[in-house]
């Protein structure tokens, strides 16, 4: 659906609508309300400010992290968290704007995407935009490790308790070894390809069947900072992590041989939180 009214609510889930054309009574802030948990704005011809406002119902979660990915494109305006009334800055018009930005929202309020289009003459190839995903998210699991202005993230190896919960609750669950891992300075970013895989639990379809192998083996990628410095390493690893935008993004990897043992004391100790299949 297209548009361009100054506070409105598009199809629900995405929006896209013209900074040119608004109703002079309304302000300069161009107000959209979106009841999703997942979708897209975009913004063209940016003048001024759009203010988007993100009502799914997810009133029973006290923590949502919501996560944005710039388009590619994207060139003409600064990007904000709104929360609790208090701006953010996310990412100005020069910074990579193919990464992944995860907040965490409390006290159940409606977060909100907040762009501030930058001063220009000409705006006629000027394009905004940006997907979004808001998830209900744990606080026991450690958020990791996607770029964010209102979360560290973390190079850290997980602890005990964050393996355990993580093989719980995370996106995706595999057990598979290192082939490669290639590096994007100017994405900031690391990419660990995973072969002969066992998935355990996957949201979606971020790993697949290896066509080249028997045995029904999966293979995948993996996404980290390039600031972790991931290298390779021999033998099995237990990857656990979430899934933004139909890409895997790393927050626990044991060796599998730490976790068995890990595992096993926990369980003759009574102390995990969900029980998962060593076989």
């Amino acid at each position: 659906m297209l548009c361009f009214l100054s506070s409105c609510i598009a199809d629900l889930c995405n929006w896209s609508g013209s900074g040119l054309v608004r109703e002079p009574f309304l302000g300069t802030v161009q107000q959209v309300r979106l009841r999703c948990t997942e979708g897209s704005v975009k913004w063209l011809y940016p003048t001024q400010a759009l203010r988007v406002v993100l009502e799914p119902n997810l009133s029973t979660a006290r923590h949502t992290t919501v996560c944005i990915k710039l388009f590619r494109a994207f060139h003409g305006a600064a990007v904000y968290i709104e929360r609790a009334g208090v701006l953010d800055l996310v990412m100005t018009d020069d910074k990579h704007p193919e990464q992944v930005h995860c907040f965490l929202v409390n006290d159940f309020q409606s977060p909100s995407i907040f762009l501030l289009a930058n001063p220009q003459r000409d705006v006629r190839r000027r394009v905004v935009g940006f997907r979004y995903e808001l998830r209900k998210k744990s606080t026991a699991v450690k958020v990791h490790p996607v770029f964010s202005s209102a979360l560290t993230a973390s190079c850290r190896p997980c602890n005990d308790s964050e393996i355990l919960q993580a093989i719980c609750s995370s996106d995706f669950v595999v057990l598979g070894c290192i082939r490669n891992v290639s590096h994007d300075p100017e994405q900031q970013m690391s990419v660990i390809e995973v072969e002969e895989a066992r998935v355990y639990r996957q949201r979606s379809g971020v790993f697949e069947r290896d066509p080249v192998l028997s045995g029904g083996h999966w293979h995948g990628h993996i996404h980290t900072l390039l600031q972790c410095q991931v290298r390779a390493g021999a033998g099995q690893f237990l990857f656990t992590g979430t899934e933004h935008f139909g890409e895997a993004w790393l927050s626990c990897a044991p060796r599998f041989k730490d976790f068995q043992t890990l595992y096993h004391s926990a369980r003759v100790a009574q102390k995990i939180p969900c029980d998962f299949s060593l076989v």
